[in-house]
């Protein structure tokens, strides 16, 4: 067993009897499952909605090139200018460039998890570039020191009185500060931080091909100010976020905000062609859009986990799934975390590191049937698991188990061999520790049903 999947058994012990861990999660999922409930109600047929979405987003990945090929040029056409990164570190690397060659010495930052992926603010802040994230929760976790807990809401595991704490302790304001007035101190010392920075850098929520557009979506209006005030203007996003035709945003917009939130549309949605033009008054002078793969294409060439890729980050497996509602985010040790990070981070890292997040799922089956885009991630989870078994990176003490267990459980008389004392026996030499020490161990009953069959019949 591997380093980090014994860190990973070992947090979750930790943090699954994390009592008031557990209050916090439970108190905003409870919010979530109930915003979700009414956002639905929009719909007339929210089954429809979700598989339309599948099939547009399934047609994309299976011509990813094409599709990729039509923006790029609808982009560039428009002035936007597009790095292709293989990797994070071409990616920061590059960003590294603009950043030396503007002489920015601030940078403001909206919501984006592919920044995380790429590590990207401590490799800004390594060259004395003072980077600033501009969402609140985003803003809460970085004064923190922390990463965001979720894909949509990265400071769900605080509540309004750690956030109080925490910012008495670090700026000096009330320790019984609300909410409210938390928000108002952050948005005053924003403001300042908009004004002068040098460029701004966001993520991308969804990438139209026919037009070549950058789409954003927000409840704070941070992005906005994000890349709008700034001169220069550096989007990031996945090769794989894009949609066909600007009509698409009609079906794809709700279902992220009700799936996501549970709004019927978010506050701010931004669609974004380019830099500032001459007949333009706002915007920035430059914009550049980086492309990032980072184990995409990996995960494009498996045949059945690439539809992993149609996944539009609203964080709706992550609510559904009973293990992250009890492990938590920190625990998966990766940028993804829930049942989509199970699925995409062992082909975008690695399945000998990663691996065993895939197991770490009771195969509810509840991440699918939240999916918006309907992807199959309790089965994805499953051939993730074989083809972890199949490289070989599966313990030795397993594979005896399972070979010895296909022995017996091949021939009737084998079973009938071992009757329920040297099973009893069995469990409790063998599989005690698997089954761990805060379950029962489940005993055998003293006649198998064969047994009691037969002697009804007899």
């Amino acid at each position: 067993m591997g380093e980090l999947s014994n860190k990973f058994i070992d947090d979750s012990k930790k943090k699954s009897f994390d009592l008031s861990h557990r209050s916090r999660i439970a108190f905003n999922m409870g919010r979530y499952d109930t915003a979700v409930a009414a956002g639905m109600k929009q719909y007339a047929d929210i089954e429809l909605a979700r598989q339309r979405a599948a099939l547009l987003k399934n047609k994309v990945i299976n011509n990813l090139d094409k599709y990729l090929i039509e923006f790029t040029k609808a982009f560039e056409g428009r002035g936007g200018q597009i790095i292709w990164a293989q990797n994070a570190n071409e990616a920061v690397r590059e960003i590294l460039k603009i950043v030396a060659a503007s002489g920015a010495k601030l940078v403001v930052k909206s919501k984006s998890m592919i920044t995380e992926e790429i590590v990207l603010n401590s490799n800004l802040e390594k060259r004395g570039i003072e980077v600033i994230e501009t969402d609140l929760g985003e803003y809460i976790v970085q004064v923190a020191g922390e990463k965001p807990y979720h894909i949509v809401t990265p400071a769900m595991h605080k509540s309004k009185e750690d956030i109080a704490e925490l910012f008495h302790e670090k700026f000096g304001t009330p320790k019984e500060a609300t909410p409210e007035e938390i928000t108002r101190f952050v948005r005053e010392k924003l403001r300042v931080k908009f004004r002068d920075a040098g460029i701004g850098i966001t993520g991308c929520n969804f990438l139209v091909a026919d037009t070549g557009s950058v789409c954003i979506t927000e409840n704070e209006g941070n992005a906005f100010l994000s890349f709008s005030v700034p001169k220069i203007h550096i989007a990031i996003t996945g090769i794989e976020k894009i949609i066909p035709s600007l009509a698409d945003l009609d079906l794809f917009w709700p279902l992220l905000a009700t799936f996501g939130t549970g709004q019927k549309v978010t506050v701010y949605n931004s669609i974004i062609s380019g830099p500032r033009r001459a007949n333009e008054t706002s915007g920035p002078e430059s914009m550049y859009l980086v492309l990032l793969d980072n184990g995409r294409t990996s995960l494009m060439k498996q045949e059945k986990q690439r539809t992993a890729l149609s996944c539009i980050r609203c964080g709706a497996c992550l609510n559904a799934c009973p293990v992250y509602r009890n492990v938590g985010g920190y625990t998966y040790n990766t940028t993804y975390s829930g049942p989509i990070g199970a699925v995409i981070t062992p082909h975008m890292k690695s399945m000998a590191d990663f691996g065993h997040l895939s197991f770490a799922s009771s195969l509810c089956g509840k991440c699918s049937d939240v999916c918006p885009v309907k992807i199959p991630l309790h089965d994805l989870l499953l051939y993730n698991r074989n083809d972890f078994v199949k490289a070989g990176h599966s313990k030795t003490t397993e594979k005896w188990v399972v070979s010895g267990m296909k022995s017996i459980l091949g021939k009737r008389k084998r079973i009938d061999f071992f009757g329920a004392g040297n099973k009893n026996m069995f469990m409790r030499m063998f599989m005690k520790k698997y089954w761990g020490d805060k379950r029962t161990l489940p005993r055998f009953a003293k006649k198998s049903f064969r047994e009691m069959w037969l002697e009804r019949e007899s």
